[in-house]
């Protein structure tokens, strides 16, 4: 995780040098956020920008890797979170600007196949998924430290198939990179958020795990203690915005 996080903290500082200096245009937020909000961000960024304002500076990673980059100082103005214990994390540290904090997208949780696979499973208690799996493994974002992950974990204790299968997670760091490895065929089946399902098409839905098997997947956003950045509380505005949702809404979040 040391390594990540370096490697994390490198990337955020190519983000930002890579910007023109303000007195040629003007940088806008630098933005930490989930990786399942790749595209949607994207989107609101770009809806943002054609409003006049600097379009801000996104940079994309799992929760936690990106909480513990603001705990080391970087130099961010927004969080966004795919849960509330990570946002909570860094707000029990004080290290958001107070009164900034909300809670605005939901999602859902989909098992997921390569696009060209025949696995059917219909999502119940004690679902045959170690059986679907073959000689396969589980992909999901690691389930002691990633939200997707943790949730996943979750929803098949609950349906009491995780003791069948803990021994056969494909761990990956991100939800995206869980994704990908059930895209690429690496994995015969994985546990995704159904926006990243969407986004994708070499993957197909196999079932959607029912929300009372898991914790409800709530997105919040803050700005950062440290942001000094005019335009930081802003665009947190817009993303909270029904213009903002609207834009989320597309691209399959609920909204909270």
């Amino acid at each position: 995780m040391d390594r990540f996080l370096a490697c994390l903290s490198a990337a955020i500082a190519l983000l930002l040098a890579a910007v023109p200096p303000a007195a040629a245009q003007p940088r806008g937020p630098l933005v930490l956020a989930a990786a399942s909000l790749q595209e949607s961000l994207n989107a609101a960024a770009d809806g943002w920008a054609r409003k006049g304002h600097p379009r801000p500076v996104i940079s994309f990673a799992a929760s936690p890797a990106l909480a513990r980059q603001i705990e080391a100082g970087a130099p961010a103005d927004l969080f966004i979170s795919a849960d509330k214990a990570w946002m909570d994390h860094v707000a029990n540290r004080r290290l958001l600007r107070a009164g900034t904090y909300s809670s605005f997208l939901g999602n859902s949780l989909v098992l997921i196949a390569p696009a060209a696979s025949g696995i059917r499973l219909a999502i119940g208690p004690r679902f045959a998924l170690a059986r679907a799996l073959g000689n396969g493994r589980l992909a999901m974002a690691d389930p002691d430290a990633v939200p997707a992950g943790r949730y996943g974990q979750e929803a098949l204790t609950s349906l009491g198939v995780w003791p069948s299968v803990r021994g056969r997670i494909a761990r990956a760091e991100n939800v995206r990179a869980a994704l990908a490895l059930v895209g690429r065929n690496e994995a015969p089946l994985g546990i995704v958020y159904a926006t990243d399902a969407g986004a994708d098409r070499s993957v197909r839905v196999v079932g959607t795990f029912p929300a009372g098997s898991h914790a409800p997947i709530v997105y919040p956003v803050a700005v950062l203690a440290a942001s000094r950045h005019r335009d930081a509380e802003g665009f947190r505005r817009y993303l909270i915005s029904a213009e903002g949702q609207a834009v989320f809404r597309r691209f399959g979040f609920a909204m909270r």
